[in-house]
């Protein structure tokens, strides 16, 4: 059994070996060199199960007495040693706050999801629900309960995207009217909702058109509409959409789905701009959807979300919001 002189030799040799450490790493050496289980003091300890039981307590204090001295020396040394290094890393880790900074680009909304939320959020604070319906459209609906003919032009290969086989009656929908008419077939009225959603025409990509789109259509069906609350929307309308300057014109036209029909044409930057089509709602649409004309009239109203996109900010070419440039979409904001 190692004698009190041997434990305070080595009790003096790990004090010595902890002051001598120049850094973390080498004073993890002296600890395991001192305190380890190959260490003189560990030895000495686990030596004790062979001593007498009169003697085991006595010697069994000094050892821990001088463990504990060890112990002592380990933890001051270790916290001079991590203020060092603390303080050598703010030293030489200092940021030199007059770099630029870097920038990550925040993801964002396509511009064209950032106008379809503007409108939808616009005609909900109107007390308009917004509906959704599926691109994949049965014909009946697309066409026919439209009072779109069979032999109308819209219906040929020309025009609509149809699905094969053709005798399956489906077709990429050409418009979202086909969610108005399933607004009408699902609600008794009053109506008042908006339809956004992409649509499919057989369209070559141009500066101007584009085989896929977007479009809102609005539609209203209560007692007492008439022409001048469909005119007081679409000013409502354009002034959200150009501004409060902003005002429509309404030139005849001619659509099966509504009668009268007009073009909208709306004032900005100086000039006339053909924006959308509009109209009182036919009263064979009311019919086919099972609405009782004699009680209820309706309008609706239908404007493209690229041509409204590219109208207010002066977009020439449909090829900037459809190709997916980061730098023609950054322009727009984050829009979340």
């Amino acid at each position: 059994m190692s004698s009190e002189k041997d434990l305070k030799a080595w009790v003096a040799d790990a004090i010595t070996a902890f002051a001598n450490a120049s850094d973390l790493e080498s004073l993890k050496n002296a600890r395991l060199a001192h305190t380890g289980d190959k260490s003189p003091i560990s030895q000495a300890s686990r030596s004790l199960g062979s001593l007498p039981n009169e003697e085991r307590a006595s010697v069994g204090k000094v050892i821990g007495d001088a463990k504990n001295e060890i112990a002592l020396a380990l933890a001051q040394r270790t916290e001079d040693l991590e203020a060092q290094r603390d303080a050598k890393v703010l030293l030489e880790e200092v940021v030199d706050v007059t770099l630029p900074a870097l920038h990550a680009h925040q993801g964002g909304l396509h511009p064209i999801t950032i106008i379809k939320n503007e409108i939808s959020d616009f005609f909900i604070a109107q007390g308009y629900s917004v509906a959704e319906g599926p691109e994949l459209e049965a014909e009946w609906l697309n066409f026919d309960a439209l009072n779109i003919p069979a032999d109308h032009p819209a219906r040929t290969m020309q025009d609509t995207f149809f699905v094969e086989p053709i005798g399956s009656g489906l077709v990429l929908r050409t418009h979202t009217s086909p969610v108005q008419i399933r607004t009408m077939l699902e609600n008794e009225p009053p109506i008042y909702v908006i339809c956004p959603g992409r649509t499919f025409r057989a369209d070559e990509l141009d500066a101007t058109h584009t085989p896929v789109f977007h479009q809102v259509e609005g539609l209203v069906v209560d007692r007492g509409i008439t022409m001048a609350h469909l005119k007081g929307t679409l000013d409502l309308f354009a002034q959200k959409m150009f501004g409060d300057t902003a005002i429509t014109r309404l030139r005849p036209s001619f659509f099966p789905f509504t009668e009268p029909s007009a073009e909208v044409d709306v004032f900005f930057n100086g000039r006339w701009i053909e924006w959308g089509g509009c109209g009182m709602v036919n009263t064979k649409v009311l019919a086919a959807c099972g609405v009782d004309s004699e009680i209820y009239s309706g309008f609706a109203f239908g404007m493209g979300l690229e041509r409204t996109l590219m109208v207010r900010h002066g977009i020439k070419d449909m090829h900037d919001i459809v190709e997916g440039d980061l730098r023609f979409s950054r322009a727009f904001g984050v829009g979340l």
